[in-house]
């Protein structure tokens, strides 16, 4: 017998373990059934899917294509830039919070609470900070900029801190040992290690950012879900299917270009 067989011989038997494991999935499997309910789809439904699906074929072209202020190319513009600009606030409040969540920057009890505050401020959905903030300052975008700006702290300053703790120290201690001031430790020593890694994270957000700016029209905190909303209820399936088209579209491009940007910080 060969010390490969010999090794597959006496690797540990997890036939229990998978055996529990699967019926536990099975048995919630089983119990999600219970929330599908196909009493509903009846044939005004399959007319509906139907008439959504044509909309999507034949868009209003004057509505996708003109410039005013009620077509789809502005009201994306004005979504990227409720996005861009929540992204652009959440990064920048979500670096002191990184520090001070960092266990090797600060002690462990403020890193702790810190990040106890991250973590309820990552548990409130964004269409409940929508709701709120429009409260606060009233429906329109400056209200989508500080609900994106706020749900973006918790994910930036999650990942911010894994990069912080992950930090070569020897760069460090190496410029301490020559005399170098804090501030050049902090120019030359940690910017360098962080920039790259944080800009990444960031670009990430902003591409997920675009769809939460999307959703949080239908609460009226601008972009361009709210007129997809009214254009649903209305049955408007041609305008319905022209927004559905330009957002997707400015989607896929910026993913496209967030990936490419991101491979070259990656790289280098």
């Amino acid at each position: 017998m060969s010390s490969i067989d010999k090794q597959l011989g006496a690797s540990p038997r997890n036939l229990r373990y998978v055996l529990t494991v699967s019926i536990i999935v099975f048995l919630l499997f089983i119990w999600s059934l219970a929330a599908v309910n196909l009493e509903d789809m009846n044939r005004s439904g399959f007319k509906i899917a139907g008439n959504i699906l044509s909309g999507i074929v034949h868009p209003d072209l004057n509505l996708l294509f003109s410039v005013s202020k009620q077509s789809v190319l502005y009201l994306l513009v004005q979504t990227m830039a409720i996005a861009f600009l929540g992204t652009l606030v959440g990064a920048v409040l979500s670096v002191p919070l990184a520090f001070l969540a960092a266990s090797n920057v600060v002690p462990k009890w403020l890193a702790w609470l810190t990040r106890l505050v991250l973590i309820i401020i990552r548990t409130i959905p964004a269409l409940v900070y929508g709701l709120m903030f429009i409260r606060v300052s009233g429906p329109g975008p400056f209200a989508g900029v500080m609900t994106v700006g706020i749900t973006s702290i918790g994910m930036l300053a999650k990942l911010y801190v894994d990069a912080i703790e992950e930090l070569d120290t020897k760069v460090l201690e190496s410029m301490t040992s020559i005399g170098c001031s804090t501030f050049e430790k902090i120019r030359y020593g940690i910017l360098p290690q962080l920039l790259s890694v944080f800009l990444s994270v960031t670009i990430h957000r902003f591409d997920m950012n675009m769809r939460e700016a999307s959703i949080l029209g239908l609460v009226g905190a601008g972009g361009i879900g709210a007129p997809l909303i009214f254009a649903m209820n209305g049955y408007k399936w041609n305008q319905v299917g022209s927004i559905l088209i330009g957002l997707v579209i400015l989607i896929l491009l910026i993913e496209w270009i967030s990936n490419k940007i991101r491979g070259r910080l990656v790289k280098g």
